[in-house]
This record gives C-alpha cells, sequence and structure tokens, in this order.
C-alpha cells in the first residue's frame, strides 16, 4: 500500500471526516514523479517507523519489503465515500422488471460468496423505476378519488357517484386479464394505460347512469330506468370504447416500450364496457329501488 501511495496518490483511508460539519474530504498523496523514473527508484523511499519518535531513523523501503510491478484500476468510483465496483448492463429485448429479478436472484445466490465487508447494492435505473411505480400507483389512487368528487359536484349527489365508478373494479379485472395472458409485467406503461383506461370506463359509465336519471325523473321506476339505461347507451359505449381498443392494436402487438399501455388499454375497456352494460345497471336499480323504500317507509 506504500507503494500505491507512492505511485498514484491513493491513501486508506481515502477521505477525511471533519467532526465539526462532518463534512468528508478527499486525501491524495503524491511523490513527486522526477523521483519515480524507475522501479528501483521505489526501493530508496525512506519509512518511517510510524511509532511518533521524531529522532527514531527511518528505514530504506527496499530493506523491508519485496517491490513488484503490479496493475491497479486506472479509476476507483465512490459511493458515499466508499470504494466501489461498478457492473453496467444495457437492456435491450426485454423490460427493465424481468432483468432486475434476475440480477437479484444472483446476488441473493451468491451473496455467501462475497466478503463480509463488502455490499451489494443496485442503482440506476432500477430506483427510478420503483420511484415511478409508487407515485404512478398514488396517482391512480388520486384520480379515482378526484372522479368521484367531481361526479359528486355535477350529479349534486353521493349515491349515483358511487354507481359510476363501481365500473371500475371491472376495469381493473380487465388490465389484470390482459396482461397475464400476454405474459407482461407490470410496469410504468402498464399502469399510464391502467390511468388511461380508468378515465374512458368512467365516462362511459356516466353516460348510463345520467340517461337512467332522466328516465327515473320521467315514470319513478328504477328497474325500468336501469334497463332503459343500459339499452340506450349500448351504441355509445361500445363506439367509444371500440374505437380506443382499435387505436391501441398497432401499439399492443408490436415489441415497442409502450406495448404493455396498449395491452392494458384493451383488457381493460374490453371488461369496462361490459361492467358498464350490465353490472351498472344492476346496481343502479337495487340502490334505487332501496332508497324508494326507505323513502316511503319514513
Amino acid at each position: 500500500e506504500l507503494l500505491t501511495l507512492a505511485g498514484s496518490g491513493v491513501v486508506d483511508p481515502q477521505f477525511w471526516l471533519d467532526p465539526v460539519d462532518n463534512v468528508t474530504f478527499p486525501l491524495n498523496v503524491y511523490t513527486s514523479q522526477d523521483q519515480l523514473t524507475h522501479l528501483n527508484d521505489l526501493l530508496t523511499i525512506p519509512v518511517d517507523k510510524g511509532d511518533g519518535d521524531p529522532n527514531d531513523k527511518t528505514q530504506l523501503l527496499g530493506a523491508i519489503a519485496n517491490v513488484v510491478a503490479a496493475g491497479t484500476p486506472g479509476e476507483v468510483s465512490h459511493y458515499n465515500s466508499m470504494s466501489e465496483i461498478d457492473i453496467y448492463v444495457n437492456i435491450e429485448g426485454t423490460d427493465m422488471g424481468s432483468v432486475l429479478d434476475q440480477v437479484r436472484q444472483v446476488v441473493a445466490h451468491d451473496d455467501h460468496n462475497k466478503p463480509t465487508s463488502a455490499e451489494v447494492d443496485i442503482h440506476g435505473q432500477a430506483t427510478t423505476m420503483a420511484s415511478a411505480y409508487k407515485q404512478l400507483i398514488i396517482g391512480l389512487a388520486i384520480s379515482i378519488v378526484l372522479i368521484y368528487l367531481l361526479i359528486v359536484v355535477n350529479f349534486q349527489s353521493w349515491l349515483d357517484p358511487f354507481i359510476i365508478i363501481t365500473a371500475l373494479p371491472g376495469a381493473l379485472g380487465g388490465i389484470a386479464w390482459a396482461l397475464f395472458l400476454t405474459q407482461t409485467r407490470l410496469s410504468v406503461p402498464a399502469l399510464t394505460g391502467a390511468i388511461m383506461c380508468m378515465g374512458t370506463a368512467t365516462a362511459n359509465s356516466i353516460l348510463v347512469v345520467s340517461f337512467a336519471r332522466e328516465r327515473l325523473e320521467i315514470h319513478g321506476d328504477a328497474l325500468k330506468a336501469a334497463i332503459e339505461a343500459g339499452y340506450g347507451r349500448i351504441r355509445p359505449v361500445i363506439m367509444t370504447a371500440l374505437a380506443m381498443v382499435v387505436g391501441m392494436i398497432p401499439m399492443a402487438t408490436s415489441n415497442s416500450t409502450n406495448a404493455p399501455l396498449g395491452r392494458a388499454v384493451i383488457g381493460g375497456l374490453i371488461v369496462a364496457t361490459i361492467s358498464t352494460l350490465l353490472f351498472v345497471p344492476c346496481v343502479y336499480a337495487i340502490l334505487h329501488n332501496r332508497t324508494s323504500r326507505q323513502k316511503e317507509i319514513a
């Protein structure tokens, strides 16, 4: 290590921690290059005994050590003031999630072979992807809540907006079904497609519930109003969903990174459309019939 110190400026430890402000500073010690013109010049380097006595005589390095040539890294990376070895991986032809799982399996399999003082950590786009997952899931939950509150303001009711968002579980089920059948991992594009699907499914459900409200005000029969809404809005609901599905087919069948987005939208809208035309009217009829009976009893 003394030769490494003299030739390259690397010392151990390689940093100094200021006890006042806890700021680290790199340490570099160099020997003048004109004093190291040949390998044998290293033998004449004086070495202190290290006992702190300034009167002790130094010894030459050649008297206490053998000098041999050896290779060292041209550059040493650091993370949090610790030396590290970087292994860079480029992903091509597959998604990052699959590669990340394989890397974690390799690290876990060889964990017992690494030195006890060494640590293995994964950085880069994997960390960014995990953060993006968290933000998108939070955004998806917030979007559902905001959709519900906006519909409450528009309909001046808490019941009908709840009936509208009952189509969303079907959309989520369709997304999971599509990703499972196509062996597609949950990814950032897939979550983005889920948010898009939620918006379209909500819009279609609003068409059905709005029409049912109009029919209920006319004749007062909730069951009849629900049947008329499901039948009367079948064409606009199917056309809206079909236009989105057809538009997403080229993306879903491609090998691009956005393919999960198209697959999530297609699977979600197929199930959400069925749920909007069948399940939502049933929920509307059940809840409004119960509400009408409670009003009659009161």
